[in-house]
């Protein structure tokens, strides 16, 4: 086993580090106190190729690895997780699933459009009444021979308000349950798309997170990703590769804070020394890192075997539940660490222990992934013996 990045993954890892530093860290503030959509900051991170990293080259991407992904995820994370999750979208949910299991005409029409950043893209699956139940949807998708008729309300949807286009999960056979349901490509500038109010978030605050409602939408047969009824498996295996993204946004939260909370323990003191040198708080410091460290393992291993081509959804469950769980605890402490500075907006880790919390609910709840993860050990396909040479059974 090697745990060692090649000077690819150094590259990225620094590139985003800086930027995230020089370009996100002076305005977070204001943009997550104003709700404000991060324009320019969009703009610039489409500039670095930060939309489309894992897309071949042909279709304007990076042709970049999961693990430098992850790498860049993290270190957007540390700064500005709105930011973060634009990116998270774009890239995990909506290009990588067009590249997966899209046609070479739905390729070529829109993924040269979202590895610029000229389209955010946007993944429709949540609605009022199907979150954690994906495959209760009541948006319905008529068949109408040469086209669909799309209604529904879709909620929670990230990038809802800026978005170009739309993968929207909807009904078609209600008699076959979830096997009935297909995945539409929409175009947001189609007659009958209403984009509703932005939602006033506890984090994430100036990502757009908005209600959208389809009215008699027409959307073309050929919009349809996959065969009649594959909308489901396809929600379903584009999220496992989301949650590698949302692991390494909890993993870059927490490891913000971590940072943000040693230094501040460093300059801060109390009893005539730094706090750091006080037992109390040196012991946090310690839970912090090791922790963080252990997360990492898990989100860049998962990376890994979605790299590999190994199956990463038990691995992917694993790591978002065990990295969101990192992410809430120490930027909890974090803020303690800072004591009543923590408290305020000024120091930036109260924003990042309120961002912490939606990565244990999107894309799969904490409760969601301890099901997978459950589900996987009782059906035989977790701890399995790793050695070939027989030395699990000789000890």
């Amino acid at each position: 086993m090697f745990f060692e990045l090649n000077e690819e993954h150094l590259a990225v890892q620094q590139a985003a580090r800086d930027f995230a530093q020089m370009e996100l860290k002076s305005g977070v503030i204001e943009r997550d106190s104003k709700m404000q959509y991060p324009t320019e900051q969009v703009r610039k991170m489409a500039e670095l190729g930060f939309f489309g990293m894992m897309l071949p080259e042909e279709y304007g991407g990076g042709g970049m690895d999961t693990l430098s992904y992850v790498l860049a995820m993290e270190e957007i994370s540390k700064v500005d997780s709105s930011c973060s999750v634009i990116m998270s979208v774009q890239n995990s949910l909506v290009s990588w699933g067009i590249e997966k299991f899209g046609t070479e005409e739905q390729k070529a029409k829109y993924l040269p459009k979202l590895a610029s950043g000229e389209w955010i893209g946007a993944f429709c699956l949540s609605e009022p009444e199907a979150g954690s139940d994906a495959t209760s949807q009541r948006t319905t998708a008529v068949d109408m021979g040469d086209y669909y008729l799309l209604n529904g309300t879709k909620n929670w949807i990230t990038n809802g308000g800026t978005s170009k286009l739309h993968i929207v999960m909807a009904q078609t056979h209600p008699e076959k349950g979830h096997r009935g349901i297909n995945a539409l490509l929409v175009e947001t500038d189609w007659d009958g798309v209403v984009i509703g109010a932005k939602e006033d978030k506890l984090g994430i605050r100036a990502s757009d997170t908005h209600s959208i409602m389809y009215t008699d939408v027409k959307v073309p047969k050929a919009n349809r990703i996959g065969e009649d009824g594959f909308g489901f498996k396809f929600a379903m295996k584009t999220l496992e590769g989301g949650r590698i993204g949302i692991a390494s946004q909890a993993l870059g939260i927490a490891g913000g804070a971590y940072e943000l909370a040693l230094e501040y323990s460093k300059e801060r003191k109390s009893f005539g020394k730094p706090i750091s040198q006080h037992q109390a708080i040196a012991f946090k410091l310690a839970d912090m890192a090791t922790d963080i460290e252990a997360a990492k393992l898990l989100v860049y291993r998962s990376a890994w075997m979605k790299d590999q081509g190994m199956d990463y959804s038990t691995a992917s469950s694993m790591a978002k539940l065990f990295a969101s769980e990192v992410a809430m605890k120490h930027t909890v402490e974090a803020v303690q660490i800072h004591g009543g500075y923590g408290y305020v907006k000024e120091y930036h880790v109260e924003r990042l222990m309120r961002d912490a919390k939606i990565t244990q609910i999107y894309e799969g709840t904490s409760e969601v992934q301890r099901i997978v993860i459950s589900r996987a050990i009782l059906e035989g396909q977790l701890y399995q013996p790793m050695f070939s040479n027989g030395m699990m059974e000789k000890a």
